[in-house]
């Protein structure tokens, strides 16, 4: 109950009405997850694919190259069905923040039989740490991590039944959040080495008895995984490399002392130590650090803790990307290159969860002196990171066209509607329409990931056609600009590459009367209908 109460605090701003409001620091990428909430839906009626053209039609998006929210979209489709996408994103956005905290609590607890508050203590920190609230903020791939305390309880009992249950979770935390896997994958590994280290009679003794487990658990992974692997890395719209620069999306070192801004005691002054309100993934306080540091060495005899410390260091050096970490050692490794430098900081939270939940357990349970110390001194650590509600603010509602269903008059279920202008990689909102309507029709261009860098690398987008840069010139100038011949040559081309139906000018957009006045003279006089200027295409 106090994780759900937490959940729903951090998403609290959405709540008076979830359609109407949007996540001020990253409103792009939730109208994005909107729409891969919606399109979900349509696994209901057989209707689903891993590569889709109902996004940048004609040519579609690769959904597994993206972070398309598979899994939690074909989950929570009831609920989409019945109250929106704007409603399952508010929802799951806290769900997944809550069932972090209660997933790892019941490892703490029940798996590392550690006292409740000592459990309670570190699974809060878990759900609700600076990075995974920070990551709420339309990165809801990052944070349904449901699935890892239970692959972390699986590994390190490993057996041959528990190995094919964990060959089953990987699967599923694939559809979860794929980067989120990797991250675990790659975390279990580093503690292992260097649990290894510090205890190496029992943990070779452990290994030897592990392998038969962990061979069943890649059979069973492999043979789930291995054609939506093969989409993702050699089907239709696959893109090669990562798409983000990981120089960018490289931790400050003086975030790790840094308070979140989005936490009880931060400031705004902090926010220039990260590429953006999505990525405060390293302000963990130079509270935190210092207990975490002080608890390892007080239980530096425990390899299972040190371990942790030494994982925990190696992450946050990985998180400073190629300029100053070691993270330029692996920089352009297959699927390495996917993973943004500073969300292995990310990966670095349960290792400290644990750290300082032992603390807690050894002073409760095994010493009087430091019996009331110890807890206090940890949780006056926390306190100053408690979580502040995400910032939102108001936004257009999706026009009655598209949510009462007047479109239907206009294009055929399934093709294509052209919004006005044309939602790109900085400007999405107009997917929106689409997922009001079930993603009932197609969409060129959008905010996706796909192979339109050079030689076919990934990047964000596509190149926009000649009548989406027309029409983007109308909104930048202000004024209808002017139209020759080639213009009109241009359009007839850009209708027959999307099969366009027709275009969709909503009440509101920026630069409305230059965007009416250039479609008027490219197609005549616009059909007014509900609350948007209709134009029927005509190739």
């Amino acid at each position: 109950m106090l994780f759900a109460l937490a959940g729903a605090l951090v998403t609290r701003g959405l709540w008076p009405s979830p359609a109407a409001r949007a996540l001020t620091g990253n409103p792009a990428d939730q109208a994005l997850s909107e729409w891969f909430l919606a399109y979900a839906t349509r696994a209901y009626r057989g209707d689903f694919a891993f590569v889709t053209g109902a996004l940048n039609a004609p040519d579609g998006v690769n959904l597994l190259g993206n972070a398309s929210l598979i899994g939690v979209g074909i989950l929570f489709a009831p609920l989409t069905l019945a109250l929106g996408a704007p409603v399952t994103f508010a929802v799951v956005a806290g769900c997944n923040l809550t069932a972090n905290a209660t997933g790892w609590y019941l490892l703490l607890a029940r798996g590392a039989g550690l006292h409740r508050l000592a459990a309670l203590v570190g699974g809060a920190f878990c759900g609700f740490a600076p990075g995974m609230v920070s990551e709420s903020n339309g990165h809801l791939h990052m944070t349904a991590a449901w699935l890892v305390p239970p692959i972390v309880w699986c590994a390190t009992r490993l057996n041959p039944r528990k190995g094919v249950l964990l060959g089953a979770l990987v699967a599923g935390q694939f559809f979860l959040g794929e980067e989120v896997l990797f991250l675990a994958a790659f975390t279990l590994v580093l503690f292992g080495l260097a649990y290894a280290a510090t205890a190496r009679p029992r943990s070779l003794a452990r290994a030897r008895e592990a392998l038969p487990g962990l061979g069943i658990a890649a059979a069973v992974a492999g043979a789930l995984l291995a054609y939506p692997l093969w989409v993702q890395f050699f089907g239709a719209q696959a893109a090669r490399g990562g798409a983000f620069r990981p120089e960018f999306y490289s931790a400050d070192v003086r975030s790790f002392a840094a308070i979140s801004p989005l936490s009880l005691a931060g400031g705004d002054g902090a926010a220039s130590l990260a590429s953006g309100p999505s990525e405060y993934t390293a302000f963990f306080g130079a509270p935190v650090l210092i207990v975490a540091l002080g608890a390892t060495v007080w239980m530096w005899r425990r390899p299972a803790v040190l371990a942790c410390t030494v994982a925990s260091a190696v992450l946050l050096a990985l998180s400073l990307g190629p300029r100053v970490g070691p993270y330029a050692l692996l920089d352009g490794l297959p699927v390495v290159d996917r993973v943004l430098p500073t969300r292995f900081a990310l990966a670095a939270i349960p290792l400290l969860a644990f750290v300082l939940a032992q603390a807690v357990h050894a002073a409760l349970t095994q010493t009087e002196t430091l019996g009331l110390l110890v807890p206090v001194a940890v949780v006056a650590a926390l306190v100053p990171l408690a979580p502040l509600p995400l910032p939102t603010a108001s936004r257009p509602p999706v026009p009655r066209f598209f949510a009462e269903g007047y479109w239907h008059g206009f294009a055929p279920r399934d093709g294509t509607i052209v919004p006005v202008p044309l939602p790109d990689a900085q400007e999405p909102q107009a997917l929106r329409w689409a997922a009001a309507t079930g993603v009932a029709f197609a969409t060129p261009q959008g905010r996706f990931i796909g192979p339109y860098g050079s030689d076919g690398r990934a990047a964000v987008g596509i190149y926009p056609r000649p009548t989406a840069l027309l029409l983007r010139r109308a909104v930048n100038d202000g004024d209808p600009p002017p139209l020759t011949d080639a213009d009109r040559v241009a359009l007839r081309r850009d209708i027959a590459y999307w099969h366009a139906s027709c275009f969709v000018l909503a009440d509101g957009q920026p630069g409305a009367e230059a965007l009416k006045s250039t479609l008027d003279a490219l197609l005549g006089p616009g059909e007014r209908v509900a609350d948007v200027w209709v134009w029927r295409a005509r190739g």
